[in-house]
């Protein structure tokens, strides 16, 4: 009997302590919501998903019945239409080259090289394996390897902040700031998600509360020793629902959060 449940006792802890063992921890701190994703076996528990018309974050939670939902790339709200790429099941959901209005806009062609490789999240699958990866949407894949699902958004954020390179701040001559996306200078709400290691996602969601500039975040991500870091879409759109306990969304507008493209869901 006593062997049995030296036995029983060993299991146990390997199941509770194992890093194939999947789980989502959620803590808040200051007005930010600091998620993390950790084990192997929660790589196959991510999609990042697209809808056809805008809906909000908590529609996409209750459709989906995931456990967690966060709002993902980047979208023009005139038009519905995706300004990031997104990967479902192994199939491009959301290509920005399909956008005529991105197309039709005189600084998104001069820039749309830098636009077209922002950085991505990408879950890949090598073997039997899955791994994370925070990449230009150019960026080769690895040998033996496939992209499983994936959502554009950016700047980099660590290892280093990439302003100018993903068009996100564009200088004059004399080094002047002449045009800025996403709010990356001022102070808002906004969704990060970076990776730590090999097997932890983190993902923060900065609310009202505590809003940051693009600077502030790359602090804060150092002070996480992240390894690396980018964002996703942010300010009003900046949402999260996890299970039926917690729910973020922007103060702005009628209390229902605003209507966005594409999620990340946590099963």
């Amino acid at each position: 009997m006593k062997i049995l449940k030296v036995f029983l006792t060993l299991i146990l802890s390997f199941i509770f302590v194992s890093p194939a063992f999947a789980s989502i921890s959620v803590d808040k701190d200051n007005g930010i919501y600091h998620i993390v994703l950790k084990g192997e076996k929660i790589k196959k528990k991510i999609k990042f998903v697209t809808s056809e018309d805008l809906i909000t974050n908590r529609e996409a939670h209750l459709k989906s019945k995931a456990a967690l939902t966060v709002n993902a790339g980047f979208f023009d709200p005139k038009n519905s239409k995706t300004i990031s790429y997104v990967v479902t099941d192994r199939i491009t959901s959301a290509d920005p080259m399909f956008n005529s209005s991105l197309l039709s806009n005189p600084f998104f062609r001069m820039n749309m090289n830098k636009i077209l490789n922002r950085s991505e999240f990408r879950i890949m699958q090598c073997g039997n394996k899955f791994e994370y990866a925070i990449v230009g949407h150019k960026a080769e894949i690895p040998f033996g390897c496939v992209v499983q699902t994936s959502a554009q958004g950016g700047p980099l954020i660590l290892p280093e902040l990439r302003l100018e390179e993903e068009g996100f701040v564009v200088k004059d001559e004399e080094g002047n700031v002449k045009r800025e996306s996403a709010s990356v200078l001022h102070k808002t709400s906004r969704t990060i998600i970076g990776l730590k290691g090999t097997d932890e996602c983190h993902i923060l969601i900065i609310t009202d509360d505590n809003p940051m500039d693009m600077y502030e975040v790359q602090e804060l991500c150092k002070k996480l020793n992240l390894d690396r870091a980018m964002g996703f879409d942010g300010g009003s759109s900046t949402s999260m629902n996890y299970k039926n306990s917690i729910e973020v969304i922007s103060t702005k507008g009628d209390g229902g959060g605003r209507v966005l493209k594409s999620f990340m869901l946590v099963y």
